[in-house]
């Protein structure tokens, strides 16, 4: 996928209706998987902003148009994430959603390779809370 000739993760997802369909099948998962229940807490009752930000910022990032970049400024996704608590339940919550959205709705195999291979180190990267251990949660156990 380095041959400046080849079509982009943009083109080969199917551009924008493709990008979008897939974008919108990651939010209807996040109302309904069981395991995404903590990052879905974190969510406004209405998911369509998140979708249309999740849609902005993968336009650009796959190398169709920079949507994003254009609306919001630079994506500094880490720094947009701190206020929110982001741990390992919430991480796997998020990804669980994007899995799922995207072997729904990307057909070519070495696409879904491609992208879940970029995607996962990076919402990991987004973790801001660290698991305790259970001995020291509780003062009296220390």
């Amino acid at each position: 996928m380095n041959d400046p000739a080849a079509p982009t993760p943009y083109d080969r997802i199917g551009g924008e209706a493709g990008l979008r369909r897939m974008a919108q099948r990651m939010y209807a998962l996040m109302d309904t998987l069981p395991e995404a229940a903590a990052v879905r807490a974190q969510h406004p009752a209405t998911l369509d902003g998140s979708e249309q930000k999740l849609f902005e910022f993968l336009s650009g990032w796959l190398g169709g148009p920079p949507l994003f970049t254009q609306k919001h400024g630079a994506p500094m996704l880490r720094a947009r994430h701190l206020p929110f608590r982001i741990g390992m339940e919430e991480a796997s919550g998020w990804l669980a959603c994007f899995h799922g959205a995207m072997v729904e709705t990307v057909e070519d195999a070495e696409l879904r390779d491609f992208l879940w291979r970029r995607i996962e180190p990076l919402a990991l990267h987004m973790r801001n809370m660290q698991a305790v251990p259970l001995r020291w949660a509780d003062p009296q156990q220390a």
